[in-house]
C-alpha cells in the first residue's frame, strides 16, 4: 500500500473542497429526477409495481416542473423502454401525446423502441443502439453493449422487430438473471420456454418453466405464458445474419 504523508492529504483535501465550492449547484429537480429514474427502473425490472409507480410519478413530476416537453417525453420513453426490456410491447401512448413537441432524437428513440426506425435515422440514437437501428440483428448486435439495462432494451427491440435469434434470448435471460431483475428474468425465460415448446423440446421447456416458478414463488408474481403486446406468434429459431 502506498502511504501518503498526512500533510499531503490535508492539502489534497483542501484543493478538492475548493474545487467543489466553485462548482454550480445542480438544480433540485435534476437531482431528484435522476434518483427517481434509477429507483423506478430497478423497481420495475424487479416486479415491484407499487414502488415503480411511486417513483415514476415522482420522476414525471420533477421533469414536468421545468415545463419542457422534451424532458417529459424522455421520462415517458424511460417507461416505454422498461416495457420493451421485459417484452411488453404495448403502445407507448403517453409519449405519443407529446410527440409533436418532442425533439427529433426523442422521436427517433420512440420509433426505435417500436421496432420501426428508418435506418437513415439511426445516427440520432445513443451510440450503443445505432447498429441495431441501422439494421443489425441477432446476438452479434448485442456484443458491444456493456450496460445490462441497455442490452435488455436492445434485445427487446430485436425481438419486437423479428430479428432475435436464440442467442439474443439467451443473452437477455442471462443478463436479467445476473442482475436479479425478476420481471425481466421471467419474461425472457418465458420467451425461451415458448421457443423450446415450438421446437418440441419438452424437457428444455419444462426446465425453463421450473426456473420461472422459482422467481414466481419468491415474489408472488404470476409467470407470463407469453410476452405481451404485439409479439410474433412464434419465436425465431434460426440465426438472423447482421445487416452490416
Amino acid at each position: 500500500m502506498i502511504r501518503v504523508p498526512p500533510l499531503v492529504l490535508v492539502l489534497v483535501l483542501a484543493v478538492l473542497l475548493a474545487a467543489c465550492g466553485n462548482q454550480p449547484r445542480q438544480p433540485d429537480w435534476l437531482v431528484n429526477a435522476d434518483g427517481a429514474q434509477d429507483r423506478y427502473a430497478r423497481a420495475y425490472l424487479s416486479g415491484r409495481d407499487r414502488d415503480a409507480a411511486a417513483e415514476f410519478t415522482r420522476l414525471r413530476s420533477e421533469v414536468a416542473s421545468t415545463a419542457q416537453p422534451g424532458l417529459v417525453a424522455r421520462a415517458e420513453l424511460t417507461r416505454c423502454a422498461m416495457q420493451v426490456a421485459t417484452l411488453d410491447f404495448a403502445p407507448c401512448v403517453a409519449f405519443e401525446a407529446l410527440r409533436a413537441d418532442a425533439p427529433e432524437a426523442e422521436r427517433a428513440y420512440a420509433d426505435f423502441l417500436e421496432g420501426r426506425l428508418d435506418p437513415s435515422r439511426a445516427k440520432l440514437l445513443p451510440e450503443e443502439y445505432r447498429g441495431i437501428g441501422g439494421g443489425q440483428g441477432g446476438a452479434a448486435a448485442l456484443e458491444g453493449i456493456q450496460s445490462p439495462l441497455s442490452r435488455l432494451i436492445a434485445a427487446g427491440v430485436l425481438m419486437r422487430s423479428g430479428k432475435a435469434d436464440p442467442g439474443v434470448l439467451q443473452a437477455a435471460a442471462d443478463t436479467a438473471s445476473g442482475q436479479g431483475w425478476r420481471r425481466a428474468v421471467m419474461a425472457w425465460l418465458g420467451a425461451q420456454a415458448m421457443r423450446a415448446e415450438q421446437a418440441g423440446a419438452v424437457e428444455e421447456a419444462a426446465r425453463l418453466r421450473r426456473r420461472m416458478q422459482l422467481a414466481e414463488d419468491a415474489a408472488g408474481v404470476a409467470a407470463p405464458t407469453r410476452p405481451t403486446g404485439s409479439v410474433p406468434a412464434t419465436v425465431p429459431t434460426a440465426t438472423v445474419p447482421s445487416a452490416r
